[in-house]
């Protein structure tokens, strides 16, 4: 029963969900890693934007953030320094619109949006024998979808995946975003998020309406009026049902681990894929009490789930 045992103590402040969240996100200082930007040409003429750190290792990750996120992201910073250390080279994702510069398309980044990874693992495949998936959040949904949704074939170089701190119920989350005490995220995503529609609909002046935009009060209602239509989903619930990962976890067939920590204000009670792990021997669930989003916050340069990440990928 991979149903992993989990040692994660925070220290007494981080038993906070909330401390845990935002200090890995705010005030956390990592030196910026020195990566090599490179440009993916897409089938649908848009372009992706890779940063690597190549050292002649033939095993590689590749590493995908969350909801605007980046290859800035502290949590891949610190992921990639510490995976680079150790032998791996890293190919850091920046989605469609996260690389600070405007895509060509109207069509941007979601939570199901498994096309652009895949042509990721292409482009490195030829050059590694050795090849790992790690995504936190949004990413995190993003590779375990594609480990299991047979939408692509995976390659006998895809080794493991790590999937942290990841909405599995896209509908679930979205309502356990909604409660009061997650205002704050909500406003931050809701704030980029925003940004990027205005840019867009200049972009697009004929094809994308702002209109909608003075009726967002939460992500669920940014995923009705702009993800869901921008990116060919009726609205909002398909969106949801058709991009969690959650339904595609018992035919992942590589060696996965997911850890979503109890206390996540992000997740819902079904974002925790108990029985399916219970029923899928590839497939390892670690659920520590304490960890917030994306924090897992510890003593020393990394922290826990960057260990958890390193200790896995090790093992295959």
């Amino acid at each position: 029963m991979p149903l992993l045992a989990t040692d994660y103590t925070p220290p007494f402040l981080f038993k906070n969900r909330h401390f845990n969240t935002i200090y890995s996100s705010l005030f956390r200082r990592i030196e910026p890693v020195s990566f090599k930007r490179k440009r993916i040409e897409t089938l649908d003429d848009d372009f992706l934007d890779i940063d690597f750190i190549e050292n002649g290792s033939k095993k590689i990750v590749i590493l995908c953030h969350g909801l605007e996120g980046s290859s800035g992201s502290k949590y891949i910073q610190a992921t990639a320094k510490l995976l680079s250390k150790n032998g791996y080279s890293i190919a850091a994702m920046n989605y469609r619109f996260c690389s600070g510069e405007i895509n060509r398309q109207l069509i941007t980044y979601h939570s199901g949006k498994t096309d652009d990874l895949h042509a990721v693992i292409n482009y490195v495949l030829p050059h590694y024998e050795s090849v790992y998936l790690v995504g936190f959040s949004l990413g995190g949904n993003l590779i375990l979808k594609y480990n299991g949704d047979g939408l692509f074939n995976l390659s006998s170089k895809v080794k493991a995946s790590v999937a942290i701190s990841v909405p599995v119920d896209l509908k679930g989350s979205s309502v356990a975003l909604q409660r009061h005490e997650n205002t704050l995220y909500n406003w931050r995503f809701l704030r980029t998020l925003s940004k990027k529609m205005h840019l867009k609909h200049k972009q697009f002046p004929g094809d994308l309406e702002i209109k909608s935009l003075k009726l967002i009060k939460n992500l669920t209602d940014f995923d009705e009026y702009f993800t869901s239509k921008i990116n060919g989903f009726k609205d909002a619930q398909d969106y949801y049902f058709k991009a969690s990962s959650k339904q595609f976890i018992p035919n992942i067939l590589k060696p996965t681990l997911l850890i979503n920590a109890m206390d996540d204000p992000f997740l819902s009670e079904s974002c925790f894929p108990v029985s399916e792990a219970k029923k899928n021997s590839n497939f390892n669930l670690m659920i520590p009490h304490y960890g917030g989003h994306v924090g897992f916050i510890s003593k020393g340069d990394f922290y826990w789930s960057e260990h958890q990440i390193l200790n896995f990928l090790n093992s295959y």
